[in-house]
């Protein structure tokens, strides 16, 4: 498969690429979500709700533009991988808007999460409506996770360092980001049916699925920063 490896070139112009942040915004998302749910359900915690509406907005603008640009943009990669469009691209559109949304509830209305025991209930309430469509990017998720299986997606080439180790076992790497992308997608069915049946055990379920991905997601990111540098280099 990579019989030239030692001679792979890459036009770079026609092949941008900022999954790398991507990566790290929506890790960070998910982990933020999952601290302030906890917060909110244990029903005695503080929670300020401007610290929480920067920081949503903060990654929810990062997570819409970069989504929006790649979701719009048909390839972005002329030369490479099209599929990254949907794969990266419309998961990150959809989970940056939600969290433009939250960032403007709390901004304007999150003084109802401060205080008091019925705070688990407000949640329920205002999440309600969206958690239609958060059940829907769920089950776009496991469809993300089949296909990186049974395509084996996500292989890096051996030019890119680290991940470059196992070109020759794509299913390595296949497995992994698919299984993020299927932890990602039991978070997001099980959330809505622990805010609907108020059940500690499924929001303890969403936090465990939504807290290793997001902490895979985002040391995952962060150390592609290294490796898509030294892809660049390596395949100028």
């Amino acid at each position: 498969m990579y019989a030239l490896e030692t001679q792979l070139k890459i036009d770079w112009a026609n092949m941008p690429t900022y999954n790398t942040v991507m990566a790290v915004a929506a890790g960070a998302g998910l982990l933020l979500i999952v601290a302030l749910m906890r917060k909110v359900l244990t029903g005695t915690a503080e929670v300020e709700p401007a610290g929480w509406a920067l920081a949503f907005a903060t990654l929810g603008t990062i997570l819409t533009t970069t989504g929006l640009h790649m979701t719009l943009t048909w390839p972005l990669a002329a030369g490479g991988f099209p599929f990254d469009n949907i794969i990266f691209g419309e998961p990150a559109l959809a989970f940056g808007v939600m969290l433009l949304a939250a960032a403007l509830f709390l901004w304007k209305r999150g003084e109802v999460l401060v205080v008091g025991p019925d705070r688990a209930a407000i949640v329920a309430k205002v999440a309600g409506p969206i958690s239609v469509f958060v059940v829907g990017m769920g089950l776009a998720c496991f469809g993300i996770a089949a296909a990186g299986v049974k395509y084996q997606l996500f292989a890096a080439p051996p030019e890119e360092p680290i991940s470059g180790a196992f070109a020759d076992y794509p299913l390595v790497e296949a497995i992994f980001i698919s299984g993020l992308y299927a932890l990602v997608g039991l978070g997001a069915l099980l959330g809505p049916w622990g805010l609907r049946n108020r059940s500690r055990g499924l929001f303890g379920a969403t936090g465990v699925c939504w807290g290793l991905a997001g902490l895979a997601f985002l040391l995952f990111g962060a150390m592609n920063f290294f490796t898509h540098i030294g892809l660049i280099v390596n395949t100028m």
